[in-house]
């Protein structure tokens, strides 16, 4: 029996693909928990435009992340900071600070995507990278100023 599954069934399927299961498979635990339709015509060309636009959508996301780390790459951001008398800082540098710096250039920039190869915890200038997704990296340079 054809079925479009409507939730994720572990060694099944993923959600809105079409599936070729037992009959009893079906009726007793697909279609009675509600994880499962009969697969009409209808159903299954539904089930494809879906995938279609699915994919659509992640390419015009992954387009965009593209284009703002192209945007973000090689960018200087300026991070003031307390400091004692011989330049050191007091605590140290956050990528939370960097992510706020790179929303006052512009980038909404997530915290949690910006990291440093090492503790930012003197007055200088450093490397740090902004990972938006899998393969998708932009590097900028990150100044440690004494706060005026």
């Amino acid at each position: 029996m054809k079925v479009i599954l409507k939730a994720d069934v572990k060694g099944t399927g993923k959600k809105g693909e079409v599936v070729d299961v037992s009959d009893g498979f079906a009726k007793n635990f697909l279609l009675k928990r509600s994880l499962a339709e009969l697969a009409t015509a209808s159903g299954i060309n539904e089930a494809q435009q879906r995938r279609t636009a699915d994919a659509f959508h992640k390419a015009e996301s992954i387009k965009a992340l593209k284009e703002q780390a192209a945007k973000l790459d090689g960018s200087e951001v300026k991070v003031p900071i307390r400091t004692g008398k011989n330049g050191k800082v007091f605590g140290s540098v956050t990528s939370d600070k960097i992510a706020s710096a790179l929303s006052e250039l512009g980038f909404d920039v997530d915290k949690k995507r910006v990291t440093t190869k090492e503790t930012l915890k003197m007055v200088g200038t450093y490397d740090a990278e902004v990972r938006f997704m899998e393969g998708v990296t932009a590097k900028i340079k990150v100044h440690v100023v004494p706060l005026e």
